[in-house]
C-alpha cells in the first residue's frame, strides 16, 4: 500500500496550493465550512488519536531507558508539548502583526517571523506526510480517516497562516508547506522508526491539532459557527466510531 499514501501526499499539498482560491471561506462572521472543517478535525484527535495514544503509553512503559523511564507520562507530554509550541508561535505571530500595524505598516507579520512561523508549520507538514506510512493503526480504513482529517486541518490551517502572513504566504509560503508534506512521505518511504517513536509523534501532532483550530475557532472577532463547529465534531466522530 505504498501508492495510495502517494496519492493522499499530493492531495494534501493541493489543499495549501488551491485553498486561497476559495474566496467564500475569507468571511466574518466565519465561513460554516472552516468551522465544520474544525470540528471534524477535533473529533479525530479525540476519538482516533487519543485511545491511540494510551496504547502508546503502554508501549513506551515497555521501553528499556533511563530517560523514558523517568517521565511517567511521556505520551501526554508530547501530546502537551506541541500545544505549547503552537501557542508560542501564535503569540508571536500576533505579536508581530501588532507591531507592524503600530507603526503604521501593513496588517501582516514581520519577515523573520513569517519564516519562523512557516518553517515550524514545514515540518509540522512533513511530519504528517511521514505518518501517512506509519501510524500506529495500519490498513486502508486508517488511512483513509487520516487522510479526511488532515486535509480538513490543513484548510483551517491555511486560512490562519494567510491571515497573519498576507502576500508573503501567498508569494512562497503555501509552496514551502506543500513540498513540506511531499518530504515527509519520502522519508517515510526512506525510513522506519520504531513503535514507540510513532507514538510520540502522534501525541505530538494531537496537541498541535487541538491549538492550531482552537487559536482559529475560540476568538471573539472571528465571531465563530458553533453549530457548524459540533456538526462537523459530531458526525466526523460517529463516523470514527461506526469504522
Amino acid at each position: 500500500m505504498v501508492f495510495l499514501p502517494f496519492v493522499f501526499a499530493i492531495a494534501l499539498a493541493l489543499v495549501h496550493i488551491f485553498a486561497g482560491k476559495l474566496l467564500f471561506l475569507e468571511t466574518i462572521p466565519r465561513s460554516r465550512w472552516l468551522s465544520l472543517a474544525g470540528g471534524a478535525s477535533v473529533a479525530y484527535v479525540f476519538i482516533h488519536i487519543f485511545p491511540e495514544l494510551n496504547q502508546g503509553q503502554v508501549t513506551l512503559e515497555r521501553v528499556d531507558n533511563a530517560i523514558v523511564n523517568y517521565l511517567e507520562h511521556h505520551v501526554y507530554l508530547m501530546a502537551l508539548l506541541g500545544f505549547g509550541i503552537f501557542y508560542g508561535l501564535e503569540r508571536v505571530a500576533a505579536a508581530s502583526r501588532q507591531e507592524k500595524q503600530k507603526q503604521g505598516s501593513a496588517d501582516s507579520t514581520t519577515e523573520e517571523v513569517f519564516w519562523l512561523h512557516i518553517s515550524s508549520f514545514a515540518v509540522y507538514n512533513a511530519l504528517i506526510g511521514y505518518l501517512l506510512l506509519h501510524r500506529e493503526e495500519p490498513g486502508v480504513w486508517s488511512l483513509l480517516v487520516f487522510f479526511v482529517a488532515m486535509a480538513l486541518h490543513f484548510l483551517v490551517n491555511d486560512f490562519g497562516l494567510r491571515d497573519h502572513h498576507k502576500h508573503s504566504y501567498r508569494r512562497i509560503g503555501r509552496w514551502v508547506l506543500a513540498a513540506a508534506v511531499l518530504v515527509g512521505w519520502a522519508i517515510g518511504r526512506a525510513t522506519e522508526i520504531s513503535e514507540p517513536a510513532i507514538a510520540v509523534l502522534f501525541a505530538f501532532l494531537a496537541g498541535g491539532i487541538i491549538l492550531n483550530v482552537l487559536k482559529e475557532e475560540l476568538p471573539e472577532e472571528r465571531e465563530s459557527r458553533f453549530w457548524a463547529f459540533a456538526a462537523g465534531a459530531t458526525t466526523y466522530a460517529a463516523l470514527l466510531l461506526v469504522i
